[in-house]
């Protein structure tokens, strides 16, 4: 498991930018934004929210971040959305199954629970673990982001999601959502196991 992880990681530091699915321009501007969403987001989690939502937030956000690319990501996890700003405050779920997939370029990601899910892919871009992929509603067959036609926008029911991933340690993670397409102006998806 250690020698596929190695070879993953130098696969990924090694792939031109080409080779990485290419962002939507708009993409790149949600995570080249990523701390102005996350601040006004939490600013209004922090001001609006229940008692018992901030806790939440507070512990999905606490902790260290690790380095990204590790095989203890790799496997099942619970999942559960935490979702800042917006048309409310602050809402916390209840968790879902979510899971991890070593590749040879990076890491699959998947929330396989849940009426809303997303699946896609994390590689090294500029120096984070960054995540794109598709978000979409139980029941629909989502196409791969690249697949996407050139002039996507959500339709309610799919849309492109970008975020930030940081391993916390083996049992504890997070994917971070800038400005996402629903509901939200930031998007926190908490990994235990």
């Amino acid at each position: 498991m250690l020698t596929r992880l190695i070879t993953c990681l130098c696969l990924t530091l090694a792939l031109p930018a080409a080779a990485q699915t290419q962002l939507r321009p708009e993409d790149t501007a949600r995570l080249k934004n990523f701390t102005t969403s996350a601040g006004d987001a939490l600013l209004q989690a922090f001001s609006g929210g229940a008692p018992n939502d901030v806790a939440s937030l507070a512990t999905a956000l606490s902790g260290t971040p690790q380095i990204a690319f590790d095989e203890a990501l790799n496997g099942d996890w619970k999942c559960r959305t935490i979702k800042l700003g917006g048309i409310s405050p602050l809402i916390v779920y209840s968790p879902f199954d979510c899971r991890f997939d070593i590749k040879n370029d990076g890491f699959t990601f998947e929330k396989l629970t849940g009426s809303q899910r997303t699946k896609g892919k994390i590689t090294l871009r500029d120096g984070r673990a960054v995540y794109v992929g598709v978000g979409f509603v139980a029941g629909q067959t989502p196409p791969d982001y690249a697949d996407l036609p050139a002039d996507f926008t959500s339709d309610g029911t799919i849309q492109t999601d970008v975020a930030i991933l940081e391993r916390i340690s083996p049992t504890r993670a997070r994917l971070m959502f800038p400005y996402p397409a629903v509901e939200s102006d930031f998007d926190i998806l908490e990994l235990t196991r």
